[in-house]
């Protein structure tokens, strides 16, 4: 281990999925005192929780940045440390590569308005859910020292679907793709194209969305995946509302699925109890019917590309390498509570709508912290952010088509919907629909 000294920043540990600051009621250690790893920094206090503030590393104090009573947000550092702990590098960034912003570079568009006469709509919409409930309390075996109460509080999932044995990222798609065609009232052979949006396909190749196309029976047309983790499904909308304009076809089936439940390890707190499994499907059509597509905003910031990680293709595990999913959440947290807001912004200024108008914000499933945190930054009160969280977990670019199909019965006509997703990459996006 290199016994080089380096400065580094620490945040306090989140403690609750809707919480978003702490209080620090006492600080143990002062300016240039020296700690080990588990010493105890501070002791803070959340709205739902007291707790100690343990030291992930030996080093040192160099500075207190926040003083005692004062109210400090998750996303915020509280103290500077000088450490030569290589193993902290990985999961806090240096002093001097911090980004003065905790928000992606959202820029204006470069591109013309991207209104157009003709209307791109969504049609049907559909989901699948694995049968297997995996509940948080059974997942506890290897964290003797964690209650479920806790993990729950932190995460917010209380439980989340796990694919079976036999099942397949194809599998799901398929089915969810029937439930979205029959919703839509075509039958397959009306798709003029297929957008799969995964981030664990069935094999490097084919795409699991020709695989898709074979189950479906449909020939002669386009199909291809494309990934942009957790915001691939608002890609895929955008990529076909831009294939339809071109002159492509009539429908486009746009298909979100993950199977992630084979990629965790099981020792990894950060990640083993996040994630489910799970397809959505939508048709995208210039039919004239369904409920139309306003305005999108895209972008990617690479600044975040280790934020969020695996190093193997596909849905199995066969590498020497670490295969498992890997998340540096503070950095995360930081990034997407200052990216969702601006997305959400940005979209509902390009629609010439207002905070108010928006009946309904459907995000990618991540984390209700960070939810709550954007809600109280783009205007849009948190009682219209719909989460399924608790009960469905993370499922990765299938989150936004599931929890829309939970809620469309009670979305009425003339409603403004806003969806939005930040992943790794990191992508974002964010689309506006009127119903």
């Amino acid at each position: 281990m290199s016994t080089e000294e380096f400065k580094t920043v620490l945040y306090l540990p989140a403690q609750a999925a809707a919480e978003t600051e702490a209080t620090i009621v006492s600080w143990k250690v002062a300016e240039g005192a020296v700690f080990a790893k588990g010493d105890i920094l501070a002791e803070a206090e959340s709205a739902k929780a007291s707790f100690e503030f343990d030291a992930p590393c030996n080093g040192k104090v160099v500075k207190l940045l926040a003083a005692e009573g004062d109210e400090v947000p998750f996303e915020k550092p509280v103290i500077e440390i000088e450490t030569s702990d290589e193993s902290v590098k990985e999961v806090i960034r240096h002093v001097s590569e911090a980004e003065p912003a905790a928000e992606m570079a959202v820029a204006a568009p470069k591109h013309e308005d991207s209104s157009s006469s003709e209307q791109i709509t969504i049609l049907g919409i559909g989901g699948y859910l694995p049968e297997r409930i995996v509940k948080t309390r059974e997942m506890l075996e290897d964290f003797p020292n964690v209650t479920a109460e806790y993990m729950v509080g932190v995460t917010g999932i209380e439980e989340r679907r796990w694919a079976a044995e036999d099942e397949k990222p194809s599998s799901m798609a398929y089915k969810a793709a029937i439930e979205a065609i029959k919703k839509s009232d075509l039958k397959p052979a009306d798709i003029d194209a297929i957008v799969l949006a995964t981030g664990t396909p069935d094999v490097a190749m084919p795409s699991t969305a020709c695989i898709l196309q074979d189950m479906l029976d449909v020939r002669g047309i386009p199909a291809f995946d494309l990934n942009a983790a957790c915001s691939g499904w608002l890609y895929g909308l955008t990529v076909a509302r831009g294939l339809l304009l071109s002159g492509v076809g009539t429908n486009i089936l746009v298909v979100g699925v993950e199977l992630q439940s084979r990629l965790l390890d099981k020792t990894d707190r950060g990640t083993y109890f996040l994630f489910g499994d799970g397809a959505g499907a939508a048709v995208v059509s210039n039919s004239g019917r369904g409920h139309v597509l306003r305005e999108q905003v895209l972008v990617a910031d690479s600044k975040g590309l280790n934020m969020a990680r695996r190093h193997t293709a596909g849905y199995l595990v066969e590498s020497e390498a670490d295969p498992w999913v890997r998340l540096d959440g503070h950095s995360l947290f930081r990034f997407a509570t200052g990216s969702f807001s601006t997305l959400i912004r940005q979209v509902i200024e390009k629609s010439g709508w207002t905070p108010n108008d928006v009946r309904w914000v459907v995000p990618h499933q991540a984390n209700g912290r960070i939810l709550k945190a954007a809600a109280s930054r783009c205007g849009v009160a948190f009682e219209r952010f719909y989460l399924n969280i608790e009960r469905v977990g993370n499922t990765s670019s299938a989150s936004i088509p599931l929890a829309l199909l939970e809620i469309e019965r009670g979305i009425q006509k003339g409603d403004k919907i806003v969806l939005c997703s930040v992943g790794a990459g990191i992508t974002a996006a964010s689309v506006a629909i009127e119903w």
